[in-house]
């Protein structure tokens, strides 16, 4: 089961093989996916509109030049277009023309972004959707007496009375569910 995350970063890596191979309709699809990301931190690093957007034009104008050195082994495409782009706005910052509310030069490295990364997100949604379908696997006690023991934040003694069962049946319940979960996420992963 893929997840819209999945799905997306996908789509996005497939876009910067056909811009790689030349494909002008790929780099529009990277545009709409990405930019708002991109804007953003060529913004907090310039502190000007106008600024931001040369910066991000540059990204692009670039990225069509380049986009055959992106090498999905080593970063995510959104990873590798945001430290692109943080290079691009810094490259401005470097000629001296940026001034009036852009970060000093040393400072624009360290520029802290509050929004998590997006491909940190996108790994935690992974990661999530990846752990429920699993659970989806388990048998119905298993599934129930791990969720409410991890997601409620139960008792095996709480769940053994709960549905009356005795302590040592429950503790079992959730041991083998935990090692098909185990095992269920390590095939996946």
């Amino acid at each position: 089961m893929k997840t819209a995350t999945t799905q997306a970063r996908e789509q996005l890596k497939k876009a910067m093989q056909r811009l790689a191979d030349g494909d002008r309709a790929a780099l529009e699809e990277i545009y709409q996916a990405t930019s708002a990301k991109l804007f953003g931190i060529c913004y907090r690093i310039l502190g000007d509109r106008k600024e931001a957007e040369d910066a991000l034009q540059d990204v692009y104008i670039n990225l069509w030049q380049r986009a055959d050195r992106y090498d999905p082994a080593r970063a995510s495409p959104i990873s590798w277009l945001a430290t692109f782009a943080r290079n691009r706005a810094v490259d401005r910052l470097r000629t001296g023309k940026v001034q009036r509310n852009a970060v000093p030069v040393e400072e624009a490295a360290p520029v802290p972004d509050a929004a998590p990364l997006a491909d940190a997100m996108l790994i935690d949604a992974e990661r999530s959707a990846r752990i429920h379908s699993c659970i989806e696997t388990l048998d119905t006690n298993q599934r129930t007496a791990i969720r409410t023991a991890f997601f409620e934040g139960q008792t095996y003694a709480e769940l053994a009375e709960a549905n009356d069962v005795p302590l040592g049946t429950m503790k079992s319940w959730v041991r083998r569910g935990l090692a098909k979960l185990k095992t269920c996420l390590e095939a996946e992963g």
